[in-house]
């Protein structure tokens, strides 16, 4: 598959520890025809609504189902995922709604690249691996940041994990509210904090359990 507008995005090669994640991610995608609802994440769209449109980047987009809804709502997209397997799909998804040209999907390794800076809108949703810790996915994603654009990270707190979450013993990979603030103000860059919250919500599990589950977000205004 191609993968298009690069935009001078600085690629720090590593290709076995690229490959490696690329497989992993691969296969976790290639266990299900189809991995996620296909909707867009419900804190994306509870914070995202409010913004002014303009360029967004949408760090581990799966997929796609954020990056669509960004592009429904007028945003120029650069939507990235490891995992080619998601982004077929995604792209796949993208074309049957007729918004092949808002999106650009590009396959890096979050490990070993850094995205181009300048954003209006950095979005991380659920972007937890065991691969990356999330602090340096949090210091990248922010370094994408305009002066003036907006940090939107969405993740698991590691207090609100499902009875059938097999990550129990990964509660380091997940955060609060609290620590995506301490990260992202003992970093570079000045920000406000808009929006530091948990917020449950309501899941359906793989066999149809119901529980409550619990989001980490953080939205921040870079204003220098």
């Amino acid at each position: 598959m191609t993968h298009q507008h690069d935009g001078g995005a600085h690629l720090h090669s590593d290709p076995e520890r690229d490959a490696d994640a690329a497989q992993f991610w691969d296969g976790v995608y290639l266990e299900k025809a189809k991995r996620w609802s296909g909707n867009p994440n419900p804190q994306l769209v509870a914070e995202a609504k409010a913004l002014a449109p303009g360029t967004a980047l949408d760090l581990g987009c799966g997929e796609g189902a954020d990056a669509i809804w960004l592009a429904q709502h007028g945003w120029t997209v650069t939507a990235v995922d490891v995992s080619a397997v998601a982004l077929e799909r995604a792209e796949a998804h993208a074309a049957d709604v007729g918004l092949r040209d808002r999106i650009a999907w590009l396959q890096r390794n979050f490990g070993s690249w850094l995205p181009d800076k300048g954003f209006d809108l950095v979005s991380s949703q659920f972007l937890h691996s065991p691969l990356l810790p999330w602090r340096d996915s949090l210091a990248s994603a922010a370094a994408a940041v305009a002066a003036g654009g907006a940090l939107l990270v969405v993740g698991h707190h590691p207090d609100g994990l499902t009875p059938w979450s097999g990550h129990k013993d990964m509660k380091d990979k997940f955060f609060t509210p609290e620590d995506l603030v301490e990260a992202l103000m003992s970093g570079p860059g000045s920000w406000r904090i808009n929006v530091a919250d948990s917020r449950e919500r309501a899941v359906t599990g793989p066999e149809g359990q119901h529980a409550t589950t619990i989001d980490s977000v953080l939205r921040a205004t870079r204003t220098s």
